[in-house]
């Protein structure tokens, strides 16, 4: 499995020769991203929030893209193939859970920006699980992967680097990506995350816009 960055929550995971585009958003867009993101077989989004899904750019594309219902009311000119909590998605040798997600919430999201419907996904390719979480706060759930991609933002809508240790500590993953932290209004603590991973013992792989890293 390989899996590589783009801006903010962006990944694109190919694993078993697939190539599965997630939360491709407009938050520090390149247009040289779009040649990439046109050979996914597959496009995941999260939620409605913009930097998670460029509609502008997404709704030329001929790519199946699977989402909420939220999603597809938020952006009509996208076609979105309807999922939700607990939906699987077979791709020949990949399989696809669609888990959950709670978005949090602060006043900034008032004006139509609080999220009613959010979903994470786990990717298995039979060999690994990777489990993208979405914008989410921490939950009880009982899931399990080895590789997570972990929102950690100081704004409240989504985890502390303290809550994300210890949230994959309770995953059992063996590699956490953190994600969700290219805007500069809301900068994450560098040190401070250091400190808890460190304090958890979780092994973790900060990654540069465009790296790209095989499991």
């Amino acid at each position: 499995m390989k899996i590589k960055k783009y801006p903010q929550s962006c990944l694109m995971i190919e694993a078993n020769n697939k190539k599965i585009l997630v939360d491709a958003g407009s938050l520090k867009y390149q247009d040289k991203f779009l040649n990439e993101w046109k050979n996914a077989d597959i496009i995941l989004i999260t939620h409605k929030h913009g930097d998670h899904i460029k509609s502008d750019v997404l709704k030329d594309f001929n790519i199946p893209i699977y989402s909420t219902q939220e999603v597809q009311n938020t952006y009509p000119e996208i076609k979105i193939n309807i999922i939700k909590e607990n939906d699987t998605l077979d791709f020949e040798n990949v399989k696809i859970e669609v888990v959950k997600a709670i978005h949090g919430y602060n006043p900034l999201l008032k004006n139509g920006g609080k999220v009613f419907e959010n979903v994470g996904y786990i990717v298995d390719d039979g060999e690994h699980r990777i489990y993208i979480t979405s914008d989410t706060i921490c939950f009880d759930n009982d899931y399990k992967a080895d590789v997570v991609a972990l929102p950690i933002t100081a704004h409240g809508l989504t985890m502390s680097s303290f809550e994300a240790a210890l949230f994959a500590k309770e995953l059992g993953a063996k590699l956490v990506l953190p994600i969700h932290m290219d805007n500069e209004k809301y900068p994450t603590d560098m040190e401070y995350m250091k400190k808890n991973f460190e304090k958890f013992d979780i092994n973790y792989r900060l990654l540069n816009i465009e790296e790209e890293i095989e499991i």
